[in-house]
């Protein structure tokens, strides 16, 4: 039975055991609770862009929606699935927009960011998930004077 299970694991993964030759298997990722913790807590107070409220206060992300995997050394995946206010929100790219800039100016750590629409939450999601994770489309939307205005203003920490 050891000899399929070891030939098994080889066939499979390459990895091996602790009497195989083959080398051990890297670690699983493995999550970042407080990482995650501090993601969250650089999101939260990101404003609506037509509500006087904070994401948080809508409940568009909480701590759950933020995962955090170690990919690296010094490195991390974080993935955030915001879920917007009714299915047909208009405004569900600007407040993945928003999130991806807050992100990527206010963490302190290396990083690849993946943001996403909780899944069955959006009628156009899967557009919605491609738009806001595709690095050409996030720079020409900032472009725009208009929309980086509005950007800024949901984005800026209040006083």
């Amino acid at each position: 039975m050891s000899l399929v299970l070891a030939l098994l694991s080889q066939a499979l993964g390459g990895c091996g055991g602790p009497r195989s030759k083959a080398p051990p298997c890297p670690p699983e990722p493995r999550m970042e609770h407080d990482r995650a913790i501090e993601v969250y807590d650089i999101i939260r107070t990101i404003r609506d862009p037509e509500k006087p409220n904070t994401l948080e206060e809508l409940e568009v992300v909480t701590e759950n929606c933020v995962e955090v995997q170690e990919i690296g050394e010094d490195e991390y995946l974080v993935i955030i699935r915001f879920t917007p206010t009714v299915p047909h929100c208009s405004l569900a790219t600007l407040i993945g927009l928003c999130l991806r800039i807050k992100l990527q100016r206010c963490l302190p750590f290396r990083h690849k960011l993946e943001i996403y629409i909780s899944e069955g939450t959006h009628s156009t999601e899967e557009d919605i998930n491609k738009q806001i994770n595709d690095k050409e489309r996030v720079a020409a939307a900032m472009e725009n004077p208009n929309l980086r205005e509005i950007v800024e203003q949901c984005v800026t920490e209040p006083d």
